[in-house]
């Protein structure tokens, strides 16, 4: 038999898996794993991880440990508990001063955002369709809607433009042929926090263009020096937009697989006819257990104040080292240029920088060289307790003093 032959193009067809190609993430690996066998006595210092260091509030892991003994519990949940639904209406009340928003019609769970954007393009993409996708950034509607016989349109966050898209470079003749427009604020990797003159901009954009506003608010509680925002809230936001809301940041829930999508009813009702088709709803005891705490605004800003907390110290500490970090809008994420250099030796490419000081530093990074050369630093590191914090970062700053880093 030959396999080889029967793999789909969009996947890479008879070249799949035969390619040499290595990905950013593999390539970090692969050093990491090489820094520690060369130096086993050295701490790899890693900030490049995108997930939460500690574990969900005990009130969310306590009502998950009744409700997984709880006989009711047991089954599929196909499209949702309608507790979690009303659960996220409060929430986007509470949290965003979004009202009114109907638990049958207007709200449907996920497990995790990362299904809901593979599945959004199934309700909307067909062949010759276009999608535009914010760049740097996460790619999945991107994948998809590519698999479907969509094109996909970068779309540049350029620091000059405050880390928005530039809605007025955009083609008219790719514009007149959008269905989609994803966004993702507070963003990753930027940090950038969304203004209501963006989104009230981005709403007047697609009202004109007959256009869907897919936005990403995986990070939306975790937000610094503002106030919290979600694009249903503006005027004619919920017309043409849905948002797409994780428990896995706001709520330390990673690996739990929770979220959900709320908005637009037609684009809600579509979403549920598709997802209804490829899954069988998260397990009824998670999505109850989520509901004692997503609410809850008291456990939220402990989480957020932790990265906040976090945040303010590294910003310091990469300002000495000469890096030009401030403290991001929103994610436990700040991006900086990358460093031009080391010593003598020069870097072509942010990928470049990350791997050197991988090598040589045992600090890792993310870099992001799709619109100028970025490194990402998470204020989600390894450490023992806010005291141990402190040790992780000054060892920090005593090799990047090391590295003589040139900018």
């Amino acid at each position: 038999m030959d396999m080889q032959k029967l793999f789909a193009a969009r996947i890479g067809g008879a070249q799949f898996g035969l390619t040499n190609e290595i990905y950013k993430f593999e390539k970090i690996k692969r050093a990491k794993a090489a820094a520690l066998a060369a130096r086993p006595e050295v701490e790899m210092l890693d900030f490049g991880v995108g997930e939460p260091d500690q574990m969900a509030p005990s009130p969310i892991r306590e009502a998950l440990k009744l409700a997984v003994d709880d006989p009711a519990n047991r089954g599929y949940a196909d499209n949702g508990v309608r507790a979690f639904r009303s659960a996220a209406a409060n929430y986007m009340e509470k949290f965003f001063g979004v009202r009114g928003l109907d638990p049958d019609t207007e709200i449907n769970h996920s497990i995790g955002s990362k299904p809901a954007l593979a599945m959004l393009p199934l309700c909307f993409v067909n062949p010759g369709d276009a999608v535009l996708l914010t760049v740097p950034g996460y790619p999945v509607l991107g994948t998809h809607a590519r698999y479907l016989g969509g094109e996909v349109v970068k779309v540049p966050l350029r620091a000059e433009n405050g880390f928005f898209p530039d809605l007025a470079a955009l083609d008219p003749a790719v514009v007149a042929r959008t269905k989609l427009f994803y966004v993702n604020y507070p963003n990753n990797p930027t940090g950038t926090a969304a203004t209501p003159e963006f989104f009230d901009a981005l709403i007047a954009f697609a009202q004109k263009h007959n256009i869907l506003i897919v936005q990403d608010a995986a990070y939306a509680t975790l937000i610094y020096g503002r106030e919290r925002l979600s694009i249903l809230g503006r005027p004619g936001g919920k017309d043409c937009a849905i948002e797409l809301h994780s428990m896995s940041k706001s709520y330390n829930m990673t690996g739990w697989r929770l979220g959900f999508v709320t908005g637009n009813a037609k684009a809600v009702k579509a979403f549920a006819e598709v997802k209804d088709n490829v899954d069988s709803g998260q397990f009824k005891a998670i999505q109850l257990a989520a509901c004692t705490g997503i609410a809850d605004i008291q456990l939220s800003e402990g989480i957020r104040e932790h990265y906040r907390r976090r945040l303010d110290k590294l910003v310091k500490v990469l300002q000495r080292a000469g890096f030009a970090a401030q403290m991001p809008g929103g994610t436990f994420y700040l991006y900086l240029p990358a460093p031009k250099g080391a010593g003598a030796q020069v870097f072509k490419t942010a990928e470049e920088a990350s791997q050197f000081l991988i090598r040589e530093c045992s600090i890792s990074t993310v870099p992001w060289d799709d619109v100028g050369a970025f490194l990402r630093f998470s204020a989600t590191f390894e450490s023992a307790g806010v005291a141990d914090d402190d040790r992780v970062l000054n060892e920090l700053a005593r090799r990047l003093a090391a590295a003589k880093l040139v900018f």
